[in-house]
């Protein structure tokens, strides 16, 4: 029997990689020589880098960088065993988390952090590189990465424009004479999840601003700012990112990245899927075993175990499913190619135990899954 086991981590339990290592651990009680494939899964957010390295053979790079308020910070980012991609979670080094929450203005913050840990990457040969977008502290449309990498975003005294989505109203010109030329050289694709426009009632202020700090002025403030940032990107650069949906992303890191990166956005749990090469691996697999911290009605919306199960589709392939919980609407995953569900929670706890405990509830939950495989096969007889 071939079993691929392909889960997301489990928040603030048990990364991926762990996952996968409890569900092998109490599926080999039953079958001891089975043939198992452990992929741990992400679906471009956190957790995304220490997923793709731990699928692939990489390493994980530390470098010191500008967080959010300016200050430095040790951030890292991801190098895959091919040795040519990287992978970088922005929030690694412009996240919301690195920001104390009396402190959060995105007014200020920056996303210059994130250049510096794409330059870091360049300066490892890196000739793809992967963007998680998600779990900003930033509204400044990309343009502190821009500025790591060389661009000159230039006020009407031929001045460099602070930092943070405050100073967007003063950039009065862009130059890319000076970006670094590496980029041209590098394909970057970035994991976006959502459909978010930069500026309007949907935009990057509007409905993402109130978590990093800002109210209801400051929002108009934000959103007028990246309006003009956008006229300016299509008068300097002749690329039009206002309506494209994923501009939004990451306080507008999506326009960001169209602008000085063209990168192309792309659903998170695609580009997992294509750098691990999940459908090699499930293509001739017996079943295939997915799951993350809860199953609920918005799994179905580009979550790792629907693209997982997805995948397993193509080939025909049996899907189970294993969660921490089990919420309102998770039924709505059987319509999406997930067979059956079980959470790993076996009675009543406190949220706490359940976390403590997630790898010995894991690794009983794989072996009862195990069990009833090993039943139904004696049935079939």
């Amino acid at each position: 029997m071939k079993m691929v086991i392909a889960p997301d981590s489990f928040k603030e339990s048990l990364s991926a990689l762990e996952a996968c290592q409890a569900i092998e651990k109490g599926i080999r009680k039953v079958f001891p020589d089975a043939k198992i494939v452990k992929v741990p899964m992400a679906d471009g957010g956190e957790g995304t880098v220490q997923s793709l390295v731990d699928a692939t053979g990489g390493r994980l790079i530390y470098r010191q960088v500008t967080s959010p308020l300016g200050t430095p910070v040790e951030a890292f980012y991801g190098m895959l065993g091919d040795g040519k991609t990287a992978i970088i979670e922005m929030a690694a080094a412009s996240g919301l988390a690195l920001v104390p929450p009396d402190q959060r203005n995105p007014l200020v913050t920056t996303t210059r952090g994130t250049g510096e840990l794409i330059a870091s990457a360049l300066d490892e040969g890196a000739s793809t590189i992967i963007l998680g977008l998600g779990g900003s502290a930033t509204n400044d449309g990309g343009a502190g990465m821009a500025q790591a990498l060389g661009v000159q975003l230039l006020a009407a005294d031929g001045s460099e424009i602070g930092y943070g989505g405050g100073e967007l109203h003063r950039l009065a010109r862009i130059d890319m004479g000076e970006a670094d030329p590496r980029l041209k050289q590098v394909t970057f694709v970035a994991a976006c999840d959502v459909n978010n426009p930069l500026t309007g009632e949907q935009g990057a202020a509007a409905v993402f601003g109130p978590q990093k700090g800002a109210g209801p002025d400051m929002i108009r403030q934000l959103d007028d700012n990246l309006a003009h940032y956008a006229a300016m990107i299509k008068q300097f650069l002749g690329r039009d990112v206002n309506g494209i949906p994923g501009a939004g992303a990451a306080g507008g890191l999506g326009a960001g990245v169209l602008a000085f990166l063209s990168a192309k956005l792309q659903p998170g749990v695609d580009i997992v899927i294509e750098a691990t090469g999940l459908a090699e691996h499930v293509k001739d697999a017996d079943v295939v075993i997915t799951g993350e911290g809860r199953i609920d009605s918005q799994t179905i919306y580009g979550k790792t175990p629907i693209g997982v199960a997805k995948t397993a589709k193509l080939y025909g392939i049996p899907v189970i499913g294993i969660a921490g919980s089990l919420t309102d609407g998770y039924e709505a995953v059987y319509e999406h190619g997930i067979d059956i569900t079980f959470s790993i929670v076996p009675g009543v706890c406190s949220l706490d135990h359940a976390m403590t405990h997630a790898a010995a509830n894991m690794e009983r939950t794989a072996r009862n899954i195990a069990m009833t495989l090993k039943c139904g096969n004696q049935l079939a007889k």
